[in-house]
Parts: structure tokens; C-alpha cells; sequence
């Protein structure tokens, strides 16, 4: 079934990036979840797609999107979507979005495709099988010291009422390597640090279709996803630490944090 399974995920993806590259800078409805937290009708369009074509072939399968929540079957398979990660970049007509759908079985990831329309690079990672971009391997860097890493990280939309806003971790990292990077995108940050274009990731105040498809991207191209203190990663905390797994220890001791970070930041 996974075949079928991947033949849709690359097909929605497909479809829901196209919507995007003929939209962006033609919004025609633009409205806020919170104050800086942006959502458009492009969301929902794509959004809308995916699913269509996921409930296509996978009538019976759960669904968990950004846009419309929770579609619960009681299947012990699980659909992850975020239609359009980088929502504020695409709203500003910054070439920086993407598709991103995680697939799950019996709650194991078992399949990340992540979608660029802008750049056309489609990352593609199954369980046990590797990761791919465009149909090519793809691998974490081999780069083994801190000073020498390229990063990127993000910032919860809330940080005004966030108990961690990143701002003091942002600060010492940038400090203590070549630099760290704000794109705007979570699930595309993963798959840059997959293929080598990035060396490091972290952030706070993730949500699980932010991070189910890239998560595991960067674990088939041989890096390591952890938590912020270096622990077992939980995709429900919406922290996470992702590298190529030579520098682990190094982010971790130099965000410094001295507790275990909860999911009410």
C-alpha cells in the first residue's frame, strides 16, 4: 500500500504547490488566526486539494491539516498537512513556501514528501528507503564543528505571550557560528538540513504537520532529530533539534537550556 500511498502524497503535493505558484501575489482574501499569525485563501485551497486527493484513494484514512483540523476515522493511518508552510512569506510574495505531508501508521512516520513549487525541488523520504531530492539521494553534512555551521531557526508568531521566544537562543548561536538563518519555513529548514544546505535547525512552538514530513526527511538523508535538551524527540512538544548529527551536543549545551521545555511556551 505504501506505493499507493506515495504515488498520492506526490501527486497532492504536486497539485497543491501549482495553486500556489499561480496565486502567489494574488491573494484575494487574507485573515489572522492570531495577530501576527496569517492564514489566506490560498491555504485553504490547497489544503482542500490535498485532501480530495488523499480521500481519492484513502476514503477510511484520518486526516490532520492545518487549515481544518482533525478528520478522525479511527483508521490507524494518519494523513499530516500543512498546505502552505511559509504562509507570511507567501502572503509578501517571498519565494520561500512550500507543501509539506507526513504520512503515519500505527503513529510511525512512514512517509515525507515536502514540496518547493517556486524552486520545483520535491524532497521525498519513506521509512528505511533514504531521502531524495528531485529523485536524487541526498545526505546531511559532514561539517563536525559548531563554528564552522550554517543554521536556521524560527520564532512562535505569539512571542509576545511566549514563555520562550528564541530570542536569547538566536543571539548566542549567531555568536558562535557562521550564521543563523530565518526563512520562514520549518518544513523546507528540515530539508535544507537533509540535503547539506544547512547544518543545524531548531525551534520552538512547532506544530506536528510542521514537522511530521521534515522530521523524517533529515532522519533518511543520516541526521539526528532530538529534542531541545538533547532527549527523545516528541513531535506533540513542537520543539525540536535537527542536524546532521555531528554537532548535536555542541547546539544543545549552547542553547542551555536548563529544564526540559514543556508544550506550554
Amino acid at each position: 500500500m505504501l506505493q499507493k500511498v506515495k504515488d498520492t502524497a506526490l501527486k497532492a503535493a504536486r497539485a497543491a504547490g501549482a495553486i500556489q505558484k499561480e496565486r502567489c501575489g494574488k491573494i484575494q482574501s487574507l485573515d489572522y488566526k492570531s495577530a501576527f499569525n496569517i492564514v489566506t485563501d490560498v491555504d485553504a485551497a490547497s489544503e482542500k486539494e490535498v485532501i480530495r486527493l488523499i480521500r481519492e484513494s484513502f476514503p477510511d484514512h484520518e486526516i490532520l491539516g492545518e487549515e481544518s483540523g482533525a478528520h478522525s476515522t479511527g483508521s490507524k493511518c494518519r494523513w499530516l498537512i500543512d498546505p502552505l508552510d511559509g504562509t507570511t512569506n507567501f502572503a509578501h510574495s517571498y519565494p520561500f513556501f512550500c507543501v509539506s505531508i507526513g504520512y503515519e501508521e500505527d503513529g510511525e512516520m512512514r512517509l515525507g514528501v515536502v514540496f518547493n513549487p517556486i524552486a520545483d525541488e520535491l524532497f521525498v523520504a519513506e521509512k528505511g528507503k533514504g531521502a531524495t531530492l528531485n529523485g536524487q539521494p541526498i545526505k546531511v553534512s559532514a561539517v563536525s564543528s559548531l563554528s564552522t555551521c550554517l543554521l536556521a531557526t524560527g520564532f512562535p508568531p505569539d512571542s509576545a505571550n511566549a514563555r520562550f521566544t528564541n530570542i536569547t537562543e538566536f543571539s548566542r548561536l549567531t555568536d558562535l557560528c557562521h550564521g543563523v538563518r530565518r526563512d520562514g519555513s520549518a518544513a523546507l529548514d528540515l530539508c535544507f538540513v537533509a540535503c547539506g544546505r544547512l547544518d543545524g535547525f531548531w525551534e520552538f512552538k512547532l506544530a506536528p504537520w510542521d514537522l511530521a514530513a521534515g522530521t523524517l526527511i533529515v532522519r533518511e538523508a543520516g541526521g539526528t532529530v532530538v529534542s531541545l535538551t538533547g532527549g527523545k524527540f516528541d513531535m506533540d512538544s513542537g520543539h525540536v533539534l535537527a542536524c546532521n548529527g555531528l554537532v548535536t551536543q555542541e547546539i544543545v549545551s549552547a542553547l542551555a537550556l536548563e529544564e526540559p521545555v514543556g508544550t506550554g511556551i
